[in-house]
């Protein structure tokens, strides 16, 4: 393998390793951060409903905690495993700080040879292989993406594949998201124009 090969094929896999070591810290994170605030936020909803009767939004507010309940119900299954989602952040991390060495060595390497490095390459891969958490946390996707292009230096990756802001930077479930709800909020606007003209002609 050539040397410019060699260290886009580094890069992809830094990208796979450093972004699964985020989405590990992205559900300890959630997991760790999200009921605090959940507790927070179903006692200032509790307040505030107490405190004005007649307001106008109470019945969506009520709705608003049945969706946080549900939330809560959700992560409890995966708060067991809490430790594990810290520990394989951990391992990747170090992973992923062993490819970026490696890079940097196979960069400033005059006298490049595949065969000098092929041994440690294939030994981080089985170690990246050796152990994995596959069931995440809702949501840690989208800010696994914010804790990789954020708060990891990835200058070496981005050096090799050149990533683009609305492809790469953004995952396509919260591209699809923001979608569907342009399209609803569309859909309400045209609704309640079409009401209020035939209101209008009543």
């Amino acid at each position: 393998m050539d040397k410019s090969k060699f260290l886009n094929t580094i890069a992809q896999k830094g990208y796979d390793i450093g972004f699964g070591a985020k989405k590990n810290f992205a559900s300890f994170d959630i997991l760790n951060k999200l009921p605090t605030w959940i507790g927070f936020i179903s006692l200032a909803i509790g307040i505030i409903q107490i405190a004005y009767d007649n307001l106008p939004l109470n019945k969506e507010l009520s709705i608003l905690l049945i969706f946080i309940g549900i939330a809560i119900i959700y992560i409890e299954p995966f708060r067991n495993n809490i430790e594990q989602f810290e520990s394989e952040g951990v391992r990747l991390t170090k992973l992923f700080n062993k490819l970026r060495d490696l890079y940097y060595s196979v960069e400033s390497d005059s006298n490049y040879s595949y065969y000098q490095y092929e041994n440690k390459y294939q030994d981080i891969l089985n170690e990246f292989y050796s152990n994995s958490i596959s069931k995440q946390v809702f949501m840690s996707q989208w800010f696994a993406h914010f804790k990789f292009f954020y708060e990891l230096q990835i200058d070496w990756i981005d050096k090799e594949l050149k990533f683009k802001f609305f492809k790469d930077k953004i995952p396509n479930s919260l591209k699809i998201f923001f979608f569907i709800t342009f399209l609803l909020i569309i859909l309400f606007l045209i609704y309640g124009h079409r009401t209020n003209i035939s209101r209008f002609f009543q």
